[in-house]
């Protein structure tokens, strides 16, 4: 599904809200730097400039499709598992779906691949039983 050209005005709006909450999550998630620029779609010295000075993220169609999968996942994990530590370490931890083979979602978005985005949040979403949060 492609996403509509944005204007300019609101592309940065949405970059900027984007890269004050990324952070946070990938903090929350226990994420290096590296993995939070890997799953963003971006190199590591972007994400680190993005970081540090939100106004200047100029994120592209692509990215912001990453960024809504990103924060779907976050928000379905806090609804599946209201604890925190539980919700924050699930990436981690091994699982056995046959969608993981024993490994952990993490290692699954490791590739790099927004189809791996893709796949982790519909395992989610059924998993709450319903459509797109």
């Amino acid at each position: 599904m492609a996403l509509p050209q944005l204007p300019t005005e609101k592309r940065q709006h949405m970059s900027a809200a984007a890269m004050r909450t990324y952070p946070n999550i990938a903090n929350d998630w226990g994420l290096k730097e590296q993995e939070a620029a890997l799953l963003l779609g971006v190199p590591e010295s972007t994400y680190r400039r993005w970081r540090k000075q939100p106004t200047a993220a100029r994120l592209d169609v692509n990215q912001l499709e990453r960024m809504s999968l990103i924060l779907g996942i976050y928000k379905a994990l806090q609804i599946l598992l209201p604890r925190a530590d539980a919700a924050d370490s699930w990436l981690r931890r091994p699982n056995h779906n046959p969608l993981f083979a024993g490994q952990s979602p993490l290692d699954r978005l490791r590739s790099g691949l927004v189809q791996d985005l893709y796949v982790v949040r519909q395992h989610l979403d059924t998993a709450r039983g319903g459509g797109h949060a």
